[in-house]
């Protein structure tokens, strides 16, 4: 049977991406530390890794265990520290998985309040450019909980905690900025180019399926893994940008374009739902 020891030892050589590097890691011998994870395979009906001459690599099998495998070692991390908090001999500390976004702009709030209950407990930030990374945390045990949008797939518990309101950002002279009655259909921007997101990051899914329902598909005129720096580009004149309205700075020198309000700009995706989702087995917590 796998023990924690086991399970550590295989979850450091994937991180570190060596055996030597695990080893320095853990502070035991590299023999040490191939002889339990050889131990683990045996235990489990196979190899785990496959070793090469600079790295190693999950096998099939080694891919289907990892996650549980990680899953096993921050439950008994949780497990610990209930028991010390049972003793009165420390707080424990709230993890929280979110997207880049939602901790510039919906999180803030909501963790002051957390403070607020719970002022002797620290919390701990995970923070992620897709919502899909949320719901693989949560279930793989790498937070308590994740905020953000509701990914495809989870099917535990859900708290809705607000909606998040999307801008389209502007320089302060461009011609689109005033449109008559603040109506500026999307499709006027077709022939931009634009301050667009790194693959991968999960608001380029969501500016590319806005201006798919729009008609066209945006060009990038540079991409961005930072939310927050998308607004400052637009005002350069980089190109529009399509941003949550919570990263945008207070004095931003542009024109934004806002749903709802002012100039509503026809086209933007609905407010996007922002919900907490509690990972199966967790405690409650907000």
């Amino acid at each position: 049977m796998a023990t924690l020891r086991q399970l550590e030892y295989l979850v450091t050589v994937v991180d570190t991406g060596s055996f030597t590097r695990a080893a320095e890691r853990l502070h035991v011998t590299q023999p040490a530390l191939s002889h339990q994870v050889r131990a683990l395979e045996a235990s489990l009906g196979g190899p785990l890794l496959e070793r090469l001459p600079r790295a190693v690599r999950l096998t099939p099998l080694g891919r289907a265990v990892l996650p549980h495998a990680r899953a096993t070692l921050a439950d008994a991390g949780r497990l610990h520290a209930a028991a010390r908090r049972a003793a009165g001999l420390e707080e424990g500390e709230l993890e929280v998985a979110t997207v880049h976004s939602v901790a510039l702009g919906l999180l803030p709030p909501v963790l002051r309040a957390w403070r607020a209950r719970y002022p002797g407990v620290p919390v701990r930030l995970r923070e992620y450019p897709h919502a899909r990374l949320l719901r693989d945390a949560a279930a793989a045990g790498r937070a308590d909980l994740a905020v953000g949008p509701s990914p495809d797939g989870w099917d535990g518990p859900v708290r809705e905690l607000g909606v998040e309101e999307f801008a389209l950002v502007l320089p302060p002279d461009d011609p689109l900025a005033g449109a008559p009655d603040g109506a500026l259909p999307l499709a006027a921007l077709a022939d931009r180019d634009w301050v667009h997101y790194a693959p991968g990051h999960g608001l380029a899914e969501v500016l590319d399926a806005a201006c798919a329902r729009a008609g066209f598909l945006p060009r990038a005129a540079v991409r961005t893994e930072q939310t927050s720096a998308a607004p400052v580009l637009a005002a350069a004149g980089l190109g529009p940008a399509l941003v949550p309205a919570t990263v945008l700075p207070p004095a931003l020198d542009a024109a934004v374009l806002r749903q709802g309000q002012v100039h509503p700009v026809r086209g933007l995706p609905p407010g996007t739902p922002r919900a907490r989702t509690r990972r199966r087995g967790a405690a409650t917590g907000v």
